[in-house]
């Protein structure tokens, strides 16, 4: 008989190569049969609950590889958690309204040259919405995302909306939310007012121009004649709106003469202005304070109108000249000035971005837009040109520039005065109150605070109208005088109406429909009334989500304990909710906030779909969704992440370090019943108790590490653990043991009940990452089968109990573990040398005093060194004084063809030949002979 076939070799269906992107489908089905939501639910119906609330993707395309990080993050907390025994219900959910689906069906439209009315929009939109939350849904499947996707939520479904209205009349009943006209950002090609959360900075080439505005009467300010007070501005579209001329008033400005002309700039900034408008041999002059000139008067430099100076403490010397182009309808810090003087809010401009004919507009400007398309502003060409010919242009520069672009266009925006709804966000100290809210709120990573602390202090009131139709309209109604009703008791009942109907009855019923049965408030009883265009903004449809959500289920909690979402979210999603949380319900929605970055591509710029960027399919259909799932658990996601195919390669070198792992382990454990077979606590071999003390060490590790949510840790001790501590070591170590011991020996049993446990806890360990492969690896160990009606998703969290091991014989082992360095680089010395080839060829020799504790450590596992070392012979000599020492060289006597151990003689085995010693009563011990 072949010795080969007397091993003890590896024996399991577990397929060495994961052909995941085939067999990872049939286990989704598998589940799907098994209602495995559901049976974990059921599995943890006593358990504490713990509610992670999810952030609504928008419904406008295929899940973006940044969507799929974001949804296997929180599937790796859920399952985390549902092993660690609580209740984890996770509801999805779906951003359904709003500009990025209503922008792309009315592109479509376009093109197929159909009008429709506003109602029928809403329907189309709809569909499209549907179409992607089914594509989506899929998609985040396929990912591994377990959820309970029969009750999903969708922000356009009526219940949903009814509560957006409800929290809105919350908003209105408290006295925050007004009309007025004032600048905001506005999307040119969309249409509609923006939210701050809707704006991405771009690096922007603008035209830097410097404009001479005249002074009238100089001499009541001390000033010669011909004299300018001369602005910079990177906008020169908005000239036309200009009312006035801003100057600080504690600054000083001076005098610049050039050529019979004098020029009135800010004195810090007066070198740099001659530099810049190249004024050779001008020079500064007489001095003056900004508010020396308060009530002076220039002139427009190209429409007839007075531009006074006015006093404002926002202009710095920063950049240009100190005095400051100021267009109350086109900037907000311009708005307040305007307010405080007493100006027009004045925007000439149509939605389309246009200038309009209002009599102010010079004639060669009407109908030119100042929206920038490819590097061209046909409006600011215009203007350049008029001032250009008049004489009012000192200097025009190139001005590169962070400058605010619409999200889904990716042009330019523009500021735009017009009538809007706001929330007034510093209303009864609601500012103040958000932020003392936060103090009572855990952010990871720690700095999640400070952005969105930020984000809040800073922004200005919330302009949460939108001149679009798909969305919850503003239930806002109009008298023929252009009188407001806003009604927080109106709104209230129109809600019960839009629960049962849907905010479509807005868009398809007449007002005195809508408002049948209502009680209107006496000044607005028996008035014609019409009703409002404007729909809400997104955010707050989204920010409601834990109002229409968490609120009155019984199954689940306010607030939440736990939002997850992308780092901008603090602009977005987290402050939204926060605010509505504040408003409707006086604390925050979350107890707890994580954040992570950017997918960015090689370069640090950061990938979207709109740049090509392949969806989470593309990348799941290449690797498969455990490497996908993998290569999440190693990114520290607290900042932006690269991508590319060499982090997925390395990510898959680590994969197949997991899986061979897993492998190795079921193939040893194909005759161990761990019934029959384990070896009592206490009686493990001193080399399988280090084992276990080092699984129950990275138990230990790993659970610190899901409970700071810091999976990149858990991905680094788990390649350790099975690359260096069970490949390197363990295993490789235990492979003479157990292939060629006998079967039912100790030591061999002791290794196999030291695996089985070593097998359970690091398929739970990393049951929650590599969803699919450990479930595999459980079914082939119950079944030795694809399937099993179990699952490692409704297994509790690994524990290794310490009664299993010795602290004392396990820090002994890691000391043997260490002496075991010096013997291998002795080895490899011996290899170079050609002295032997494998370790099993070399006999080592260790010298040593009774008194050196390595060589007292070494005596008392003498017989066991010769196993750890890899080694045929270890012989140890003691000496009378000296530094321990260490030789090696080639081993004595015959090697056995089974084993292949050297030993001083061979010994016959029957029918199986001549073997060791050790190999024959191996043999002879069998019961049967082995069969492959």
């Amino acid at each position: 008989m072949n010795l080969k076939d007397t091993l003890n070799l590896p024996r399991t269906q577990f397929p060495m190569r994961g052909n995941l992107v085939k067999r990872e489908p049939e286990r989704l089905a598998h589940w799907e049969n098994l209602d495995l939501y559901k049976k974990i639910q059921d599995k943890n119906a006593d358990g504490p609950l713990f509610v992670l609330h999810d952030g609504p993707p928008f419904t406008n395309g295929d899940v973006h590889i940044g969507t799929a990080l974001n949804k296997i993050l929180k599937d790796f907390i859920l399952r985390y958690k549902s092993m660690r025994g609580y209740r984890t219900p996770y509801l999805p959910g779906w951003d359904c309204h709003g500009l990025p689906i209503e922008h792309k069906v009315s592109r479509e439209l376009r093109a197929a040259k159909k009008d429709l009315s506003a109602a029928e929009l809403r329907e189309e939109c709809a569909a499209f919405s549907e179409k992607y939350i089914g594509i989506q849904r899929g998609q985040f499947k396929r990912l591994g995302v377990l959820a309970d996707w029969e009750r999903e939520y969708k922000t356009k479904n009526p219940a949903y909306e009814a509560e957006i209205l409800k929290a809105f009349a919350s908003f209105i009943e408290q006295g925050l939310v007004y009309r007025s006209k004032k600048p905001v950002y506005w999307s040119i090609p969309c249409e509609t007012a923006l939210a701050e959360a809707e704006i991405e900075y771009q690096d922007h080439v603008s035209p830097s121009i410097w404009v001479k505005f005249r002074v009238s009467e100089p001499e009541k300010h001390g000033l010669p004649e011909n004299s300018f007070f001369v602005i910079w501005t990177t906008t020169p579209w908005t000239l036309p709106a200009n009312l006035a001329v801003a100057v600080h008033p504690d600054l000083q400005y001076t005098q610049i003469a050039y050529q019979g002309e004098t020029y009135v700039v800010a004195l810090p900034l007066a070198e740099q202005f001659i530099a810049d408008c190249a004024l050779e041999g001008a020079a500064a002059g007489a001095l003056h304070t900004g508010k020396d000139f308060d009530g002076a008067e220039t002139r427009h430099p190209f429409i007839d109108r007075a531009s006074p100076v006015v006093l404002a403490d926002y202009v710095t010397t920063d950049a240009g000249t100190g005095c400051v182009h100021t267009a109350p309808g086109h900037g907000l810090e311009d708005y307040i000035t305007g307010l405080k003087y007493g100006l027009e809010i004045y925007c000439p401009l149509d939605d389309k971005g246009c200038y309009v004919d209002d009599g102010q507009v010079p004639a060669d400007l009407v109908g030119v837009s100042v929206l920038e398309q490819n590097g061209k502003c046909p409006a600011n060409d215009a203007v350049l040109g008029i001032i250009g010919d008049n004489g009012s242009l000192l200097q025009c520069k190139r001005y590169e520039h962070q400058y605010p672009h619409c999200w889904r266009s990716k042009t330019p925006v523009v500021f735009r005065a017009m009538d809007q709804w706001f929330v007034s966000l510093d209303h009864n100290g609601l500012r103040q109150k958000v932020l003392d809210g936060l103090d009572g709120v855990q952010f990871i990573p720690e700095r999640g605070e400070n952005r969105i602390r930020s984000a809040v202090e800073t922004r200005p009131d919330w302009c949460i109208s939108r001149q679009r139709s798909w969305g919850v309209p503003i239930p806002a109604f109009y008298t023929e005088d252009g009188d407001a009703l806003l009604d927080a008791s109106v709104v209230r009942a129109l809600a019960e109406k839009v629960a049962h109907h849907g905010t479509n009855i807005w868009f398809e019923q007449e007002p005195e429909q809508l408002l049948e049965g209502i009680e209107l408030p006496a000044a607005f009883a028996g008035k014609k009334l019409k009703k409002g265009t404007d729909t809400l903004d997104v955010w707050i449809d989204s920010g409601c989500s834990h109002l229409a959500v968490l609120k009155g289920k019984p199954d689940l909690k306010w607030p939440a304990d736990l939002y997850l979402e992308g780092s901008d979210q603090h602009r977005g999603w987290f402050q939204s909710s926060l605010w509505t949380g504040m408003i409707a319900e006086g604390r925050p929605p979350y107890e707890k906030i994580i954040t992570h970055g950017f997918i960015v591509d090689g370069k640090g710029e950061k990938i979207s779909k709109s740049k090509g960027a392949m969806s989470s399919d593309g990348w799941v259909e290449k690797y498969g969704a455990d490497i996908m799932r993998l290569w999440v658990c190693s990114q520290d996601y607290r900042g932006d992440i690269r991508l590319s195919d060499g982090h997925f390669k390395l990510v898959t070198n680590t994969y197949r370090s997991i899986r061979n792992t897993l492998y190795f382990q079921l193939g040893n454990l194909h005759d161990f019943d761990p019934a029959n077979d384990s070896v009592p606590d206490g009686e493990l071999d001193p080399l399988d108790q280090w084992a276990l003390k080092q699984t129950a060490d990275l138990i230990a590790a790993c659970t610190e590490a899901f409970e700071l949510a810091e999976f990149h840790r858990v991905y680094q001790l788990v390649d350790r653990f099975c690359g260096v501590t069970l490949s390197r070591i363990y295993h490789d170590i235990l492979k003479d043991r157990l292939y060629t011991y006998g079967t039912d020996w100790k030591e061999r049993r002791s290794s196999q009940t030291a695996i089985h446990l070593i097998f359970r806890a690091l398929t739970r360990l990393l049951g929650p990452i590599l969803t699919f492969t450990c479930d595999e690896a459980l079914c082939y160990a119950a079944t030795d089968g694809d399937f099993a009606p179990d699952s490692i998703h409704l297994q509790d969290w690994p524990v290794i109990d310490s009664g299993l091991y010795s602290e004392a014989v396990a820090a002994d082992l890691d000391a043997l573990l260490e002496f075991r360095n010096r013997v291998n680089e002795t080895l490899e010395g011996l290899r170079e040398q050609k002295t032997i080839g494998k370790s099993l060829d070399a006999r080592v020799t260790i010298r040593g005093t009774a008194s050196d504790a390595t060589f007292a450590l070494l005596q008392r596992y003498e017989a066991h060194l010769p196993e750890l070392f890899i080694v045929s012979q270890v012989s140890l000599e003691a000496a009378d004084d000296g530094e321990l020492s260490l030789q090696a060289d080639r081993a004595q006597g015959v090697r056995c063809p089974r084993s292949w151990r050297w030993v001083p003689e061979l010994v016959s085995a029957g029918e199986y030949g001549e073997v060791s010693p050790r190999d024959r009563d191996a043999l002879l011990s069998r019961t049967h002979p082995p069969t492959l």
